[in-house]
């Protein structure tokens, strides 16, 4: 097993556009060292100029399913030239009445290179495979639905 880490580091300041409240903006240092501003998203006081948890936790599984997938085509022996997502997560109340992502879409598009070119069908098998294998959506609660 892996274990990843990731640090966060929130200094208090006022909110610059509500002084009855406070900033929002921390900076999140993944543990390649790379360092991001973070923020609540701007519905909640946060910085529209910054990421926020919510298009991180949407990120996270686009890109899981992505590198999931293309390991799965890859060893079936297709090559893939392009490959692009715009995720999608929706904000609601859960089972319990407690806020939180309630369902995500990944809209993938790709483009295969070279003559092998996969069926409709078993593209649908591919998506299907990774995301019944993608550590990610298997971390989460929410449905994920997948429009290729």
């Amino acid at each position: 097993m892996a274990e990843h880490t990731a640090e966060i580091h929130w200094t208090a300041k006022p909110h610059a556009d509500q002084p009855d409240t406070f900033s929002r903006d921390h900076t999140v240092r993944l543990e390649n060292g790379h360092e991001l501003l973070n923020s609540s998203a701007p519905a909640y006081f946060g910085n529209p100029s910054a990421s926020n948890p919510e298009t991180l936790l949407l990120a996270a599984l686009a890109s899981c399913h992505m590198l999931t997938f293309l390991a799965i085509v890859s060893k079936r022996g297709f090559s893939v030239a392009e490959y692009s997502d715009r995720a999608a997560g929706t904000l609601g109340k859960n089972a319990e009445g407690r806020m939180a992502i309630t369902h995500c879409t990944l809209s993938p598009q790709i483009t295969f290179s070279g003559e092998n070119q996969p069926s409709a069908e078993e593209l649908q098998r591919f998506h299907d495979s990774a995301h019944r294998n993608c550590f990610i959506a298997n971390s989460l609660s929410c449905t994920v639905d997948i429009i290729a």
